[in-house]
């Protein structure tokens, strides 16, 4: 079995001490990163190897980069979504370990909607599915997870109405996720749990955690040949209740072993 997660930490130096504590209870075999907000070369390479990961990095300073972590080794990797060679934004990465194509994506929030910020995402959100159309040719095990900023549903926010005009629920936003599963992608924690209202996301403002008033946009989508072998799907709220916590926590999935 495989255990694949994804996490956007908001700053990778500073949650260091809760994300090794998180892959020393859960040993999970592969962690997707959102937000380490620190260029490659500051990494913190040595203390995850020192916990038995290996690492394929993008980074930029202070703002996004994403990472992979994988008990195993990762090959292959692609570190740029195609489709706009010049946006030089550190938002993907994809390699092969476990014997699974994994990508951790970090989508553009696209927010304030009347300005470039939204057509970005929307182009971004374009790219992404005519580059998951080609990975599903290949018809191998594949997991797209990361921080998507897509609400998909009514009940993967607190307040609906207070949301219809952001950049994380606008139709447009929904229908191109929609677009991208639509291709055959499974998403992982909706398909086994149809009716639960849970969220990956709660604002650092106001009474949002302890009211749990928070907002499902961390995602996992599987390709057919890995949607067979899903075993289960979860939402680990514990890192979020710690001190110093980002504002995301964990959702990660298992895979039963290939056939």
């Amino acid at each position: 079995m495989v255990k694949i997660a994804t996490w956007n930490v908001n700053s990778i130096k500073v949650r260091l001490p809760h994300v090794l504590a998180w892959l020393e209870e859960t040993q999970t075999d592969v962690l997707l990163l959102q937000e380490i907000k620190c260029i490659t070369e500051n990494f913190p390479l040595l203390e995850l190897q020192g916990h038995g990961y290996h690492a394929e990095v993008v980074g930029q300073k202070a703002y996004n980069g994403v990472a992979i972590l994988s008990r195993q080794p990762i090959t292959d990797t692609v570190t740029r979504l195609p489709g706009e060679p010049e946006d030089e934004q550190a938002r993907y990465v994809e390699g092969t370990t476990c014997g699974i194509r994994v990508a951790s994506i970090y989508l553009p929030n696209g927010n304030p909607v009347d300005s470039d910020k939204y057509p970005y995402k929307l182009r971004w959100m374009a790219r992404l599915r005519a580059h998951a159309l080609n990975l599903l040719e290949a018809e191998q095990p594949l997991v797209l997870g990361g921080d998507y900023n897509v609400i998909p549903m009514p009940e993967d926010v607190h307040n609906p109405t207070g949301w219809v005009n952001d950049a994380l629920y606008k139709p447009e936003t929904r229908m191109a996720f929609r677009a991208i599963l639509n291709l055959g992608l499974t998403e992982a924690f909706r398909t086994l749990h149809p009716t639960t209202h849970a969220y990956t996301y709660w604002d650092y403002q106001g009474i949002a955690w302890s009211a749990d008033q928070g907002l499902r946009i961390d995602h996992l989508l599987l390709s057919p040949q890995a949607a067979d072998r899903l075993n289960a799907c979860e939402i680990d709220r514990g890192p979020r209740g710690k001190e110093k916590a980002s504002d995301h926590t964990p959702i990660w999935c298992t895979l039963d072993d290939a056939a």
